[in-house]
């Protein structure tokens, strides 16, 4: 098993939390998001994002403005939805569980070797 394999499925299952919850703060620009991300050491490329957006979008979790740009044509700028904020809250909640959850299970571990 490769450890690479792995650590992506965990990338990928945080990504819409992550991507949800800096779209809570202001619109954002999709390269923002991006910039955010690799600052937090994760990872990811444009062929991911755009899709996400796209879903969150579908799912009335984000909503887009249109903003003009001083170096080419307007762009879109990305931000959570009355919904999104919703299911923001009920995933950090999922998360901080999970995150306790796991904890104890790898503490439990470190104890026995």
């Amino acid at each position: 098993m490769k450890v690479e394999n792995t650590e992506a499925q965990m990338r990928k299952g945080i990504l819409e939390l992550c991507v949800l919850s800096i779209t809570s703060k202001e619109a954002v620009y999709p390269s923002d998001i991006l910039s955010q991300l690799k600052a937090a050491k994760l990872i990811v490329v444009e062929g991911t994002i755009y899709p996400l957006l796209n879903r969150l979008k579908k799912s009335n979790l984000l909503e887009y403005e249109w903003k003009e740009s001083a170096s080419g044509p307007p762009r879109k700028y990305y931000k959570t939805t009355n919904e999104g904020n919703q299911i923001l809250t009920l995933l950090h909640e999922h998360w901080k569980s999970l995150q306790d959850s796991v904890q104890q299970i790898i503490e439990q571990t470190v104890e026995k070797h």
